[in-house]
């Protein structure tokens, strides 16, 4: 339902009204990455989450990083990230993340009380989409919580009912975007978002095909490719 037809061409027509001027100190490769950091805005603003308040993202892919140093902009603290992969915790802590967890960690749930003085987060991001990460995130609120949910891996997923109904969690769905584009060209215009350490690389679009296998492959160390028509 949410599909279109791609634009990996030397040429591309759009409507005008969905164009942004880039700001004089944005590069055209740093602008493409605008729409990941957009992504993850829109999951913040769909939060409402205010100075003050604690955060658990789980899942610190692209779009995850990218919600920790968002939520580090906002002056949420602490801001606490999991994740299954421990190179992509160290890269969170660059982000921002003041806290970092395995998600094969069994005390997570225990520690994640530790951090928030019992009371457990107030709000969690999830931006993986499979049941058992859903869960944890839904296990990690405290009374009248939200779980913002950005991953939708899996079309389906199970939840803990008597948890959500008991407590009074709020679960909200986050997709995509909703006119954050010019806010996020704004935030790297002034330098308090840095898309640098995301694009692995810079490839011409012949290339393209390659680039495509290493991802499938998924070869270590690659986040981001922008490929130059």
């Amino acid at each position: 339902n949410y599909t279109k037809h791609g634009a990996f061409a030397e040429l591309v027509s759009v409507p005008a009204h969905i164009l942004y001027k880039i700001p004089d100190n944005v590069s055209f490769e740093q602008a493409a990455m605008v729409e990941p950091v957009a992504v993850a805005l829109h999951a913040v603003n769909v939060s409402s989450i205010q100075l003050g308040q604690n955060a658990v993202v789980i899942g610190t892919g692209t779009i995850g990083l990218f919600v920790v140093k968002l939520l580090q902009t906002a002056g949420v603290y602490p801001i606490i990230a999991i994740d299954m992969d421990e190179k992509k915790l160290e890269l969170s802590k660059a982000f921002g993340a003041t806290h970092t967890f395995l998600s094969s960690d069994k005390t997570v749930s225990e520690k994640i009380q530790q951090l928030t003085k019992g009371r457990n987060a107030d709000v969690a991001f999830e931006a993986v989409g499979v049941s058992e990460t859903v869960n944890l995130g839904i296990n990690s609120l405290r009374k009248g919580g939200k779980a913002i949910l950005i991953g939708n891996l899996m079309p389906e997923v199970t939840v803990p009912l008597q948890k959500i109904v008991t407590t009074e969690l709020s679960l909200l769905g986050s997709c995509a975007i909703n006119g954050e584009y010019e806010t996020v060209l704004e935030l790297m215009a002034s330098g308090k978002i840095d898309v640098g350490g995301m694009i692995s690389a810079v490839a011409p679009l012949s290339e393209g095909a390659e680039w495509f296998n290493r991802l499938y492959r998924k070869e270590a160390g690659i986040n981001k490719v922008i490929l130059i028509p």
